[in-house]
């Protein structure tokens, strides 16, 4: 009986250690010193600073094509990242932790964003407008209210995020979820928690592509960031030295996108994420050929090495980034960034004092210069959310087309900037109203300090009133129109969009104007066309002049015409084929003339 007891209580004993190991295994505790962590911090953000002016003359300037000209480094450069969106964006979200605490909701962030001194563009400025409109995180961010929101701002905005939760995702998480529903939805969202998560994984792991795996975990594994993501890690297992051939498999599979589908500027955030993780895997744990394949891979050159080489930044640490390329940081360090009270020396401590709570509200400790850290398992928990599930652009229908049908006074006129005609009406109860066909669609337009309130209809419904005053001009630029109206989810088939303009405005504005250039449908249908009389789309010194050709019935392929040439060595290509003229294209298609332009035997 002796002998029995004996070996029950040994297999106790046991099962006790094997319970203790299974917690341990699933919630490690990290120690590190402070000052080591310190030169992790500030190794985030150097990497961030210096790998945003590495990259930024070159910012959108290579569309859909790769940049394989020269890059220069000057040290002194440095100095212009203290006026650089990627960073005080983010810093004004730290403030409002400075003047909240940590636990501040979306609604004071969300106040203090839209109410902070600088501009904004895409996914950033409609959530700024929502606010303003009465419309508050997370719908603020959301595909309801937002056409922007699987665009890259959360992205550029949450290395803080990462910083200040060492090896806790889910702790980081927790902060994602309360700051990117104020501007993203859908892959916008994730790629923030995407960017956040690498970092918070890279205090305690320093392999790139098992960082980059386990970040995945902490997103939905059947969202299309991460699925996108996961053509990098494939294409860079099967060929781990051609970056370029990563390149061209993102391009051909995921170039479509919603903010801008009929020009080559891609400010997407799966895509982009995309090109960080290339030059993260590809640079071989190389400090500047991380940044430099980042920069080579085009589009938001500038965020994209930033992010990269601040995710190396806090592998490495500070000390470990080449004297060559922080030569400049002492000059710069202490003065402070753009619209902030911080210096890049105070965002250090900042984050270090933040970094100190989190540990302890996640059940670690602080011992004397001693950083306890209980590390959290890398994974998701909820229902995967898509912004636009499936939608592709389909048609634009421009103010000037015969489709349109106007009620009252309207007046036309053409923006300087890029030729681009718009409609506009000062008048009550004048409206505007178009059919189409299609599952999504968005009304663009301008908005301005005389601008006033307008009522939209779907198919005789009235669906919301919206408010087009801001005190600055906004919505001119071709890349940078504003969305006055988006509608998504619709049954296929034709609508009726209707704008009538009211005699309502905010009170700060100063008239009634309305303004619209254009509608823009999408649907799930695989056919694209574009069309844009008399217009053309500029950027950076080139204009693309879209048109189309009917290959068979039914069949349609979209072409665009380069009628102006640029300074540099620039070259766009997105889901058209990029060709000078008809008479080219032709040729091309008769066999007479190969891809490069030289002729070949017919």
């Amino acid at each position: 009986m002796a002998k029995k007891k004996k070996e029950y209580d040994i297999m106790k004993k046991c099962l006790i250690l094997i319970a203790m190991a299974s917690v341990v295994l699933s919630c490690t505790t990290r120690t590190i010193d402070e000052e080591k962590m310190m030169n992790k911090i500030r190794g985030g953000w150097v990497g961030k600073v210096i790998g945003v002016q590495y990259g930024q003359p070159f910012e959108f300037w290579y569309l859909g094509q790769t940049n394989d000209g020269e890059l220069n480094w000057d040290p002194a450069c440095v100095e212009g990242a203290l006026g650089q969106d990627d960073i005080y964006t983010q810093m004004s979200f730290m403030q409002t932790f400075d003047t909240y605490g940590l636990d501040a909701t979306p609604k004071q962030l969300g106040d203090a964003f839209a109410n902070a001194g600088f501009s904004l563009f895409h996914a950033n400025l409609q959530g700024r407008k929502n606010i303003f409109d009465g419309i508050a995180p997370p719908l603020s961010g959301s595909a309801k209210y937002n056409a922007h929101a699987d665009d890259i701002d959360f992205q550029i905005d949450a290395d803080f995020i990462g910083f200040m939760n060492p090896g806790m995702p889910h702790a980081a998480y927790e902060y994602c979820d309360r700051i990117g529903h104020i501007m993203n939805d859908g892959d916008g969202f994730y790629g923030g928690v995407f960017v956040a998560s690498m970092h918070t994984l890279a205090f305690f792991d320093d392999n790139i592509l098992r960082i980059v795996e386990k970040a995945l975990r902490c997103i939905p594994a059947e969202s299309a960031y991460a699925r996108c993501i996961r053509e990098v890690v494939d294409a860079y297992k099967e060929n781990p030295d051609d970056w370029k051939a990563a390149w061209q498999r993102l391009h051909d599979k995921w170039e479509d996108h919603i903010c801008t589908p009929y020009h080559p500027f891609n400010i997407d955030a799966k895509m982009n994420g995309a090109y960080i993780v290339i030059g993260l895997l590809y640079g071989k744990d190389d400090f500047a050929k991380t940044m430099e394949i980042s920069i080579r891979c085009g589009q938001d050159s500038d965020c994209n090495p930033s992010n990269a080489a601040a995710l190396w930044g806090i592998i490495h640490g500070y000390d470990a980034i080449p004297k060559e390329f922080k030569q400049g940081i002492p000059a710069m360090e202490d003065r402070k960034f753009a619209f902030t009270d911080y210096s890049l020396n105070d965002a250090c401590d900042k984050v270090m004092e933040f970094m100190k709570e989190n540990i302890i509200r996640n059940g670690g400790k602080i011992r004397g210069n001693k950083l306890i850290i209980k590390t959290q398992t890398p994974g998701f928990e909820g229902e995967c959310v898509q912004a636009f599930p499936g939608m592709k652009y389909s048609t634009s229908i421009h103010c000037n087309d015969p489709a349109w049908r106007y009620s009252g006074a309207w007046r036309e006129f053409v923006e300087v900037d890029d030729d681009a005609v718009f409609k506009e009406t000062r008048e009550a109860d004048a409206f505007a109203e178009v059919d189409f066909e299609g599952r999504m669609v968005t009304l663009i337009g301008a908005w301005d300090k005389d601008c006033g309130m307008a009522d939209v209809y779907l198919d005789g419904e009235r669906i919301r009133r919206i408010d087009n005053y801001i005190n600055y001009r906004c919505g001119f630029s071709g890349i940078n129109r504003q969305t006055l109206f988006v509608a998504s989810g619709l049954e296929g088939g034709k609508h009726t969009l209707r704008i009538v303009n009211t005699t309502d405005k905010n009170p700060k504005s100063v008239g009634n104007s309305l303004m619209f250039t254009r509608i823009d449908v999408y649907d799930k249908a695989e056919l694209i066309s574009y069309s844009q009389p008399g217009n053309c789309l500029p950027f950076s010194g080139q204009h693309y002049i879209p048109f189309q050709i009917k290959l068979f019935p039914g069949v349609k392929i979209r072409f665009f015409s380069r009628t102006t040439k640029c300074n540099r060595n620039f070259c766009g290509k997105s889901s058209g084929v990029f060709v000078a003229n008809q008479a080219e294209l032709l040729r091309r298609m008769l066999g007479i003339w190969g891809p490069s332009g030289n002729q070949t035997k017919s």
